[in-house]
């Protein structure tokens, strides 16, 4: 009886010895030498007065770390619950690894760093990564101009296909919003570039010519992004002649130069054309009134024809110009893929107009005729472009 009576105090004097020492308590992230690895539990020494144990999936952290680990190494742990039965404090390698990511992520969001990450997966409204355990989330209005899934009509379909693509890269991102009670990180690709977007905004002057990569093809036009910034090329500003389609014109990631032409805030309009030499300028040279051409019909419109001249010259046959006689619908006369010869009736070059006529081919030179006003630059244009721009402020804001 003396003998048990007498050790606690015993004990009691040796802990004395180490006043700084004191149990470790759960939430706590404490350093320990490994003294024991076996098949599925590594024992640590923590100050040589209590025993960690990590066992089972605790063993397994997002570096892991226990592959390379011998014993005498120094680890750090995340302490889960005080000593078990057996006397070991119940510890964990895998929230050790998640307590340190969340200060990392508490210290950037705090502190507007930038982190970079990688996105595992991706839904209809952005991307989803998991590190540690812990859920971040990109969306779709957070994404970069370089990574927003331009599509026409905003097809989630393929925005999903677009955002997948981007599955596995990595982000230079800000966090922008953090809840650690439930795990759940918002990070923003956009607020990482605000700064240099808002330098290259305020240095962006009307027409600077700019290098970029398209970053979406629509119908009404291009989108280019460069230095954080993004701009459009609308349908109209792509070649001089008449675009069909802009995915004639350039693909998803191609390298473009671009001039600037307009600045609105932060609405950018860009140009293609006008950093080549403009057609119409040579047509005023070869195509002198009265000069006779032939050519293919390629557009048939309820005002008239046109007829492909050049690859950036259309030449317009007015309704009134198609015959003698009064005619209701051009398309009841003419067709696309018609040849046909006509007389060059009047040259705009710098309304990009070139008008001809049919019937003036049969007419008496010497007669003289009334020219009526015919279809201007914008007459050529409103058909392809009136409408697009009309729409084009509702379409890029829906799609940003």
């Amino acid at each position: 009886m003396s003998k048990v009576a007498t050790a606690a105090p015993a004990d009691q004097g040796f802990l004395a010895l180490i006043p700084d020492f004191k149990l470790p308590i759960p939430g706590e992230l404490v350093e320990g030498e490994v003294i024991a690895i076996y098949k599925n539990k590594i024992l640590v020494d923590i100050g040589g007065i209590a025993t960690g144990m990590v066992s089972g999936r605790e063993v397994k952290d997002s570096t892991d770390t226990v592959k390379g680990l011998k014993v005498g190494d120094t680890i750090s742990a995340y302490v889960i619950d005080g000593e078990d039965k057996d006397g070991y404090i119940v510890m964990s390698l895998r929230k050790a690894s998640q307590e340190k990511t969340w200060r990392k992520f508490t210290e950037a969001f705090e502190k507007g760093k930038v982190i970079e990450v990688h996105a595992s997966e991706a839904n209809k409204g952005g991307l989803l990564l998991d590190i540690d355990g812990i859920k971040g989330f990109i969306p779709v209005s957070q994404l970069a101009p370089m990574h927003y899934p331009r599509v026409n009509g905003a097809d989630s379909n393929m925005i999903l296909n677009r955002l997948q693509e981007l599955v596995g890269i990595k982000f230079r991102v800000k966090i922008i919003n953090i809840d650690k009670e439930n795990g759940k990180l918002i990070l923003s690709e956009k607020a990482a570039l605000e700064e240099q977007r808002h330098a290259a905004l305020g240095d962006l002057k009307v027409g600077d010519s700019v290098t970029g990569r398209i970053s979406g093809v629509v119908k009404f036009g291009i989108f280019v992004a460069f230095n954080g910034l993004e701009g459009l090329v609308h349908i109209s500003e792509i070649a001089w002649g008449h675009v069909k389609n802009p995915a004639d014109y350039g693909k998803l990631g191609e390298n473009v130069q671009v001039q600037v032409i307009g600045v609105e805030g932060d609405k950018i309009s860009l140009s293609m054309k006008r950093l080549t030499e403009d057609p119409w300028l040579e047509a005023a040279k070869n195509y002198k009134i009265g000069t006779e051409v032939e050519g293919e019909i390629n557009r048939v419109t309820p005002f008239g024809a046109f007829i492909k001249l050049s690859d950036d010259i259309n030449g317009l046959i007015h309704v009134s110009e198609i015959t003698s006689e009064e005619v209701a619908d051009p398309s009841s006369i003419l067709k696309v893929g018609d040849k046909v010869k006509a007389k060059v009736i009047a040259i705009e070059p710098e309304e990009h107009r070139v008008g001809l006529s049919i019937k003036a081919m049969t007419e008496d030179p010497e007669k003289p005729r009334k020219v009526e006003k015919k279809a201007s630059k914008s007459d050529d244009t409103k058909e392809e472009t009136a409408e697009e721009k009309k729409v084009v402020k509702k379409k890029v804001k829906k799609e940003e």
